[in-house]
């Protein structure tokens, strides 16, 4: 059990006798119309010196007498009765202390604690959106691989390859040209010096998408989220895509620019 600090309780005492000795002429009428003298109130002598109930004293006072004299002397752990003094030198008057509200275990102290609505423990699992490599996403693409291959084996054992005649180094094709995803480089030949069009701007744009994980640091999956970064992808994948097209259906004899319905189509996979 918590007991009153020392100065305290002092300073109780002190306003109580305060109290008592500013009363006394008042204290002899009460007795004879009354019978019996009520206790002294705590700190209302000198202007509230002292805030702690009358109650709590007593039950300090009677913690103390159990601590000090035993459960024998005041009858199994009783509290102990204050006896206030008459002041016409008569009988003292027994005043007996409040009961103690003692809890569990005879502790007296109580707790109180402010819980938040809802249950202590939250028991729904928070969506995520990573799974492990292994094996969520080795094992999808290892059986997306076995799968390709298989596709490509029945269909290259069922199907011949579009393959020409043997070359003949002594007649030249008109026009030369590279494969399909390599007629865009062929086309930009066309345009700039074979330094510019075969270096210099595919190194810049490989060099950008080196980067692009570093300039664009946008979280998001959505696309209404990553206007910028579909608008440059779809701006370059247009641009690819104009000089294919360009390259395969619009250069005839010479690599000169014709249409297809006029000299034909020249291309070939």
């Amino acid at each position: 059990m918590t007991e009153i600090p020392e100065h305290l309780r002092k300073r109780a005492e002190e306003a109580r006798a305060k109290a008592a000795a500013a009363k006394g002429g008042a204290d002899e009428p009460a007795e004879a119309a009354g019978g019996e003298a009520a206790p002294p109130a705590a700190g209302g002598g000198d202007g509230g010196e002292s805030r702690i109930p009358a109650h709590l004293l007593e039950r300090s006072k009677a913690a103390k007498a159990r601590a000090g004299g035993g459960d024998g002397g005041d009858g199994g752990g009783a509290a102990t009765a204050e006896r206030a003094p008459a002041a016409g030198g008569g009988a003292a008057v027994v005043t007996a202390p409040p009961p103690l509200a003692a809890g569990p275990g005879g502790h007296t102290q109580r707790l109180l604690t402010v819980v938040k609505s809802g249950s202590i423990q939250d028991v729904k699992a928070k969506p995520v959106d990573k799974v492990h490599t292994w094996p969520h996403l080795l094992v999808v693409e290892f059986v997306a691989a076995l799968a390709i291959t298989a596709f490509l084996l029945v269909f290259s054992a069922v199907v011949n390859a579009p393959l020409l005649a043997a070359a003949n180094f002594n007649l030249t094709p008109n026009p030369s040209k590279a494969p399909w995803y390599f007629l865009g480089l062929q086309e930009l030949l066309t345009m700039f010096h074979p330094m510019v069009a075969g270096v210099t701007i595919p190194g810049i744009g490989l060099f950008a998408l080196i980067l692009a994980p570093y300039t664009d640091r946008n979280p998001s999956n959505k696309p209404e989220d990553r206007k910028f970064a579909i608008s440059l992808f779809t701006i370059f994948l247009m641009f690819w895509a104009v000089l294919v097209i360009i390259g395969s259906f619009f250069r005839g004899p010479g690599f000169l620019f014709s249409f297809p319905w006029d000299v034909g189509l020249h291309f070939e996979l």
